[in-house]
């Protein structure tokens, strides 16, 4: 039996792992060119200017990028069907009116008006959802009209005042702007993740090899732990150097959220659901995958991560406003998720391209600001990194294709 990319044998142009890399790198597989794209970012920005890499910049990088993250999840599951959805910049927007009136206007717990505003998400999803699936609309056409309704719901949520302050005295916002990891809770999870992590790499080993199909080595298990531990280990050691303030509670949600993420699509039925739907929706349907219950999570789970980063967004800027969720919001989460590995054409992407699309994004944009570019500058080449990941993921499919 021939062996697999990250299998004991020999990959196409070498072997173990380094043959396994180049492998995943050459038929456009895996996040390795999107990390190795994020870290040149930096180098090039922090060689720029060194207040980039400063700690206490990377802090509020992270702070920035958790919010519009956690909207460009959403976005990853629906671009994994082949479905769009450009208004969960207008959906998260709702999301911080409705917290904003909710607890300040209308007296509600924070609590309550949170759960409110995750509720709209809900019933915006479903509504696509049934949009799509049962009349058979183009996504592109009914979102777009939703960007519009829920932008003038916003504002009548709002009403007349068009912006309202949270009391900074709330747990809510004192948790989303002040609130951080501690130290040790940190370094307690790293340890965590990467026992896990190998645990989890020694028993597929052990089912694979019991099932006798080829499977990585132990060195190699080992050799990926090392690099996961030495990764995490450096990443909290920087962000909690000096006076840095380390991880915000925001970011710990953030990563708890992709993390879910990423085992529900690789490890559960509906995860492989969502990509056989993405990757053929005819086959797929043939072969008995429920088609339309899928592409109807996957809005729900779009337009309710949408609201939860227009809560998240309330929270850091302790108000709500007509500005929340604006009209570069939508752009910036659909962006995020395509030059972060997700195939506008469905059925490839997984929930870590949030993660790097938005940092490489946030990224940028920090560092422009940094260097005193103008709002202009900082579009322009966002949107030539944005034309770059489109171009590239063309070539991919073209390649699989042919």
């Amino acid at each position: 039996m021939s062996a697999q990319p990250g299998g004991a044998g020999a990959g196409p142009t070498g072997a173990g792992l380094p043959g396994a890399v180049w492998q995943r790198v050459r038929v456009g597989n895996g996040l390795l060119p999107i990390v190795a794209a994020l870290v040149g970012i930096w180098l090039i920005l922090g060689a720029i200017n060194p207040a980039f890499l400063a700690p206490e910049n990377l802090v509020n990088l992270t702070l920035q990028s958790a919010p519009v993250g956690v909207i460009a999840l959403g976005v990853v599951l629906v671009l994994l069907v082949g479905q769009i959805d450009l208004s969960v910049g207008s959906v998260s927007g709702l999301a911080a009116a409705v917290v904003a009136v909710g607890s300040v206007t209308l007296g509600w717990p924070v609590a309550l008006a949170i759960l409110v505003a995750l509720a709209c998400g809900v019933v915006v999803g479903l509504g696509y959802g049934a949009l799509s699936t049962r009349l058979g609309l183009p996504s592109f056409v009914f979102t777009l009209a939703g960007l519009l309704f829920l932008a003038g719901v916003q504002l009548r949520v709002l009403g007349p005042l068009g912006s309202i302050n949270l009391p900074f005295e709330s747990w809510f916002v004192r948790s989303v702007q002040q609130g951080f990891l501690p130290a040790g809770a940190a370094w307690a999870v790293v340890l965590v993740v990467v026992v896990a992590f190998a645990a989890l790499r020694l028993a597929a080993r052990a089912r694979r090899r019991s099932a006798e199909l080829a499977c990585a080595t132990v060195p190699q298990i080992a050799v990926r732990t090392f690099v996961l531990a030495a990764v995490l280990s450096s990443v909290v050691a920087y962000l909690y150097l000096g006076s840095a303030r380390g991880l915000g509670w925001s970011v710990v949600l953030f990563a708890l959220l992709v993390v879910v993420t990423d085992v529900l699509l690789r490890r559960t039925r509906w995860g492989r659901s969502v990509r056989a739907v993405g990757g053929d929706r005819r086959a797929a349907m043939l072969a008995g995958v429920p088609v339309r219950r899928t592409v109807v999570l996957c809005f729900v789970a779009c337009s309710t991560l949408a609201a939860l980063g227009g809560v998240l967004a309330a929270g850091r800027l302790g108000a709500a406003n007509q500005g929340t969720g604006g009209a570069d919001t939508y752009l910036v989460a659909i962006a995020a998720a395509v030059i972060g590995g997700t195939s506008l054409f469905g059925g490839r992407g997984s929930a870590w391209s949030a993660v790097l699309g938005v940092l490489v994004i946030q990224s940028i944009a920090n560092g422009l600001t940094l260097m005193n570019v103008d709002q202009a500058a900082r579009y322009m080449v966002t949107g030539a990194v944005l034309l770059l990941a489109i171009v590239i993921d063309m070539l991919i499919r073209k390649r699989r294709e042919a």
